[in-house]
């Protein structure tokens, strides 16, 4: 959806237009589910939080600035969102093994097709995805958002910024403490294990 229709329908919701509204949550539900399942990747957990996204978008939409971005604003919400419960739950997140996304078609789908791969390719992609997965995990819930946003989302470094409400120069540098903390981590369990015990007695508490 083009930036026009979504403002025009953002002004229909504002007035009372519940059709308008449902317009934009089929718009931008996949959008708004894939975001929130790479910051939180818990099937179940992401499609709970992307409810609230849009039970809190339309609870606030009068707050919406016509001037602005209609998918920004969402973005936003979405991201903040994910960030309280991430904050909430920390050290409780559990990791779905099976990638599963909101495709171009609309339909889930899962990391693997029957006529894909073959078994042993799809084990080895399913143990690199893991280990990244497990990984961004243990980020903090500021190097998860920009990572996911840059390098998964593609978001430019101004749009991540009116998104998380920091400055430029803080995204670029949070993006690169992000990526670095994140190689760490999976180089560690590599090394170690899953859990990076002996990483972690090795270097202390790491800085995140």
């Amino acid at each position: 959806m083009d930036r026009d229709e979504s403002l025009r329908l953002a002004a229909l919701a504002k007035q009372g237009d519940t059709a308008a509204f449902e317009a934009l949550v089929t718009a931008y539900e996949r959008m708004v589910y894939n975001v929130v399942y790479r910051m939180m990747p818990n099937q179940e957990d992401a499609k709970d939080i992307s409810q609230e996204v849009f039970l809190k978008a339309y609870r606030y939409l009068d707050r919406f600035d016509q001037k602005a971005s209609f998918s920004t604003w969402i973005y936003k919400i979405a991201v903040n969102t994910a960030i309280d419960e991430m904050r909430r739950r920390k050290g409780k997140e559990t990791i779905s093994l099976d990638w599963e996304f909101e495709g171009e078609d609309g339909a889930q789908k899962k990391q693997y097709q029957p006529d894909g791969p073959s078994v042993e390719e799809q084990v080895l992609e399913k143990e690199g995805l893991s280990e990244i997965w497990r990984a961004m995990a243990k980020l903090s819930a500021e190097h998860r958002t920009v990572i996911t946003l840059r390098d998964v989302e593609g978001l430019s470094y101004t749009e991540i910024a009116e998104i998380t409400g920091a400055s430029l120069g803080t995204v670029k540098s949070r993006l690169a403490r992000g990526r670095l903390a994140l190689k760490e981590l999976i180089i560690a369990q590599k090394a170690y294990g899953a859990n990076g015990r002996k990483y972690t007695e090795r270097r202390g508490q790491h800085e995140l």
